[in-house]
């Protein structure tokens, strides 16, 4: 991640929680969608940033950098969802089980471990903390895939509205996380929310079926999206999911 001119950026200030974003349209260009920089990762600046259509995003040893690309990947769940004959017949296979908001935290330090060559990680400390809050206040949720008691792959995100912001995703075994994307965006689309956002676009996303939405739309459909009631029960699939065999031990739980 390179920083271009960082004395163009608004500069937030730690100590005001309540001090507001600049306006997404003068993100820079170059690199795409960087928009401010500083301030703190408390729970209300994080909500108050992502209803807006930015999300912070910075490696361990830089300063807190806040985003909004323009174009902005996206699952549209007011679409129909696509899925390859072969995940298909993966997630019908049901050789696996998969739970809601039964391993948040867990599910995010899977998130923060290093990819293949790679060395480090953007999930800091700092960030898995503030997430860690997020969760605990109802914001966060997890979608955790088990198989044989081991969980071995996931995703979590936040909720604002009818709104997800999907964060991270990992994978201990083929498939796992794609699993967990299938079944949440199903029971999404149950609830009724009509979006969720993917921050930047990729090819392992498109082929899942996110699009890439120009930032002016994707704004305009978020600000519908998170004025509308939440999904306040607990988080639990409505669908026939594939179950753990009796009750998952207190050890797996977060």
């Amino acid at each position: 991640m390179s920083i271009e001119s960082p004395i163009r950026l608004h500069w937030l200030d730690p100590r005001k929680p309540d001090q507001p974003f600049p306006p997404v349209e003068t993100a820079m260009q170059e690199p795409n969608g960087l928009l401010a920089i500083g301030g703190d990762l408390c729970v209300e600046r994080i909500v108050r940033a992502y209803s807006r259509g930015i999300f912070p995003w910075y490696n361990p040893d830089e300063p807190i950098l806040w985003w909004s690309p323009d174009p902005r990947a996206v699952f549209d769940l007011t679409a129909p969802s696509k899925v390859s004959r072969r995940l298909e017949r993966t997630i019908k296979r049901r050789d696996y089980a998969v739970t809601l908001d039964t391993a948040f935290n867990r599910v995010i330090d899977a998130c923060a471990q290093p990819r293949d060559g790679q060395r480090g990680t953007w999930l800091g400390r700092e960030m898995r903390q503030a997430y860690y809050k997020l969760g605990a206040e109802g914001i966060g949720h997890s979608v955790e895939v088990w198989r044989e008691g081991a969980l071995i792959g996931g995703l979590y995100g936040l909720a604002l509205g009818k709104v997800f912001f999907g964060e991270s995703m990992f994978s201990a075994q083929r498939d796992a996380s794609k699993i967990a994307l299938v079944w949440l965006r199903r029971q999404l689309q149950a609830w009724g929310f009509g979006l969720m956002d993917c921050q930047v676009g990729s090819p392992h996303l498109l082929t899942l079926g996110a699009v890439e939405w120009p930032r002016a739309r994707f704004v305009e459909a978020l600000n519908r999206g998170v004025g509308q009631p939440p999904h306040d029960a607990p988080w639990v699939f409505d669908a026939d999911v594939p179950r753990p065999s009796g009750h998952l031990p207190n050890h797996l739980r977060a």
